[in-house]
């Protein structure tokens, strides 16, 4: 790209507006977006009063609110200022493209405020006067700032609006001291419970010796690193990782091993399904170290706790019996889940680790630690400050665990499962069939695809351990492509106890006859318009109508549809509402 070119000479100053901030001083990165370039996007859809209030907290709410509307927007916005600076100073001669994003109404691209915007904290200025008002832009749906390669930048976004608006003045908040002695006692306050620590004693012991180790994690979007600037090497989870070879191993650590599988927008009904796949990495890893992150994920769990509980023992019973550690994020508005997770975690006396407990009770003291728009990205996610608060309450707990070595308790008394669950362990033992794996599986008693004969490669993809690029979500799927689709590719097994069913289904329609107590599917949201929804009929009669379109973007889902106390053969159907529309299925669990 061509450098912007700089003014001749200083012009007189214009009166200041009034400005509203959408990003100060946000931390992007660069990533590959597979298709050849470098690029960071933050979604806006119902963000913005929350975005602009986070920087500006005594904004007046209802202001805040008609920010989010295109035709209001287009009234109290004069222009958009831009300003981005390069971290490395060899960028800074780059450009960077930004783009202020608008949904459409009838489907169609909506208008696109867009400026180049030199990496060397240069403000770029766009006049909302250039760009024609269309009726049919709804609200603002997503700032996209396109880079020449990778790399990491602060970026500020500042809505300059009409002469005469009263907005408060932004004052910028002194830097986090983690030095300091009320920084430790934040820290200190994190400790929930610090229960049997006998596992994560194990485990720092063998990492002293130079015995081989590995750290997993498993959680939603902030496990993932969502926020954490670079995604790879900033997130809490590779910082925990970081401490224990650092602090625990010998050399330069080689032998302690880190796996990450956060998933965005997911809770533990999702996690417990995928646990084998991206955690255990289909019998290739043995945790010695599970870090589980839901507190702010569940409240999409159907069974209201009985997953997050199936999965803590399916990793205290499964491979390498590694110790566990519960994990207790936050968002913005100071809710979490926990104290409906928590009983479960003193239930097996397990170390728990509260970020709530740490941060909330300091950000209304008068002089914070860290405030609010400090520590949060956004709504929901941390900014590389608060992944390192996280990291450093995790090492808090480490460090006591220790401490505990020399302690014949802390080595003797092992860390049971208890036998009994406090609410259920229904799906503890669950097996996921996806496209690849169904035909061998005994259980699957027959399977006719029908039209959902097609694989989506239009996936939530994740970054894992500390890679910078993404790997997608169960490939291995079933999608139905409409009418459109290819010819139908079906494949049945036979079995003495079971037949398939004598109707061969309807061209739309998926059947499933497998044998199983318990019964879950796996599928894809979508935020695009060409998906619809699908019924679902267990046994001839319908157990639930699924729209791929409810949540709004894409990520995995995923929906219990039979729940018995004991084994039975099941026939099920997944059949489309509207022919013309879309549906992909990522898989199904058992138990």
């Amino acid at each position: 790209m061509e450098q912007l070119k700089q003014p001749s000479a200083p012009k007189d100053p214009v009166q200041k507006r009034p400005a509203v901030y959408l990003m100060f001083e946000s931390l992007v990165e660069a990533r590959p977006n597979g298709q050849g370039g470098y690029q960071d996007v933050n979604y806006l859809d119902g963000r913005v009063e929350a975005k602009v209030t986070s920087v500006l907290p005594e904004l007046d709410k209802n202001l805040a609110k008609k920010l989010q509307v295109c035709s209001s927007f287009r009234q109290l916005v004069h222009s958009i200022g831009v300003s981005a600076s390069a971290v490395n100073a060899e960028d800074r001669n780059d450009v960077m493209q930004f783009s202020l994003n608008c949904n459409c109404q009838n489907g169609y691209e909506g208008t696109s405020f867009h400026t180049d915007v030199l990496l060397n904290g240069r403000e770029s200025i766009v006049a909302l006067e250039a760009y024609p008002c269309s009726e049919q832009d709804t609200v603002l749906s997503s700032v996209l700032m396109k880079f020449p390669r990778y790399m990491t930048a602060k970026i500020t976004v500042v809505f300059y609006l009409q002469y005469g608006i009263p907005v408060p003045e932004l004052t910028v908040d002194e830097p986090v001291n983690f030095e300091s002695e009320a920084y430790q006692r934040m820290i200190q306050r994190s400790l929930l419970h610090e229960g049997n620590l006998s596992r994560v004693t194990r485990t720092i012991e063998k990492a002293k010796r130079g015995d081989e180790v590995t750290i997993a994690f498993i959680g939603g979007s902030i496990t993932q690193g969502a926020a954490a600037k670079p995604i790879g090497t900033a997130s809490y989870a590779y910082l925990t990782y970081s401490f224990i070879k650092q602090c625990f191993a010998p050399g330069d650590g080689r032998n302690v091993h880190f796996v990450k599988a956060g998933v965005g927008g997911t809770s533990s009904e999702f996690g417990v399904a995928r646990y084998e796949r991206d955690l255990l990495r289909n019998g290739t890893v043995k945790p010695d170290l599970v870090i589980i992150e839901y507190a702010v994920n569940d409240l999409g769990d159907e069974t209201e706790g009985i997953c997050y509980e199936s999965l803590i023992r399916k990793a205290m019973k499964g491979p390498g019996e590694p110790g566990v550690i519960l994990l207790f994020s936050v968002f913005m508005d100071d809710w979490n889940l926990q104290e409906r997770l928590a009983p479960i975690g003193y239930h097996y006396d397990l170390p728990m680790v509260s970020i709530k407990d740490a941060v909330v009770p300091q950000f209304y003291e008068e002089t914070p630690v860290i405030t609010k728009r400090q520590y949060f990205y956004d709504l929901f996610h941390p900014t590389n400050e608060g992944h390192r608060i996280m990291a450093d309450c995790i090492r808090n707990l480490l460090m006591l665990a220790s401490e505990c070595i020399s302690e014949d308790d802390c080595l003797n008394n092992d860390c049971q499962l208890k036998p009994h669950p406090l609410l259920g362990n229904t799906w503890q033992d669950l097996q996921t069939i996806t496209r690849k794996t169904c035909q061998n599986c005994n259980n699957v008693m027959a399977l006719e695809c029908g039209m959902f004969c097609e694989s989506d490669n239009v996936l939530q993809c994740v970054e894992l351990d500390d890679h910078a690029y993404t790997t997608p979500e169960f490939e291995d799927n079933w999608m139905y492509a409409g009418m459109m689709s290819a010819e139908k590719d079906e494949f049945v097994v036979e079995s003495d106890q079971a037949a398939c069913a004598e109707e061969v289904p309807v061209r739309n329609t998926f059947c499933l006859t497998i044998r199983c107590q318990n019964l879950m599917i796996l599928y894809k949201d979508s935020g695009d318009p060409s998906f619809g929804p699908a019924d679902i009929f267990v046994d001839g009669q319908k157990a639930r109508t699924i729209d791929p379109l409810e949540v709004g973007w894409n990520h995995c889902n995923a929906a219990i549809i039979v729940q018995s106390d004991q084994d039975a053969i099941h026939q099920v159907e997944v059949q489309m509402v509207d022919p013309m529309k879309c549906f992909t299925i990522l898989g199904f669990c058992y138990v």
